[in-house]
């Protein structure tokens, strides 16, 4: 009895190959943990909910042209603005931060200011861009 062979194709002939690479590429993509930059997330009002703000309430801050904090006109650093917004958070719970930005302010001065307001977590922060002044 004459047994029938067949001759093996060559892996690289087989189309079960780049099926099986198609599917080991699909179940990396579907287990792979993909890192996401989520940004800054504070809690935003909803749509139609009006918030009265006292004057009492309200701390105000400023970055000037170069990226300086101001507080009450005068230059202050970091570490002064988080200790003010500590105590004021502590002697007002319902306590909002308004931030003034100079439209020359270098944009890392106000992702560093957002950043203290969101390690403080001060729940009511808000900015502003100061228009330019001809």
């Amino acid at each position: 009895m004459n047994v029938r062979r067949t001759k093996r194709r060559a892996l690289s002939e087989s189309s079960a190959a780049s099926d099986m690479a198609f599917l080991l590429i699909i179940y990396f993509i579907v287990i792979a943990g993909f890192n996401v930059n989520r940004g800054f997330l504070m809690n935003l009002p909803a749509k139609d909910s009006v918030r009265l703000i006292r004057h009492d309430d309200l701390l105000r801050f400023e970055l000037d042209g170069e990226g300086n904090i101001l507080y009450g006109g005068q230059k202050r650093d970091a570490a002064f603005a988080g200790g003010e917004i500590r105590r004021a958070a502590g002697a007002n719970p319902n306590l909002a931060v308004l931030l003034s930005v100079d439209p020359r302010s270098p944009w890392q001065g106000v992702v560093s200011f957002v950043e203290l307001a969101q390690d403080l977590k001060v729940d009511s922060f808000s900015f502003v861009m100061k228009k330019e002044s001809p």
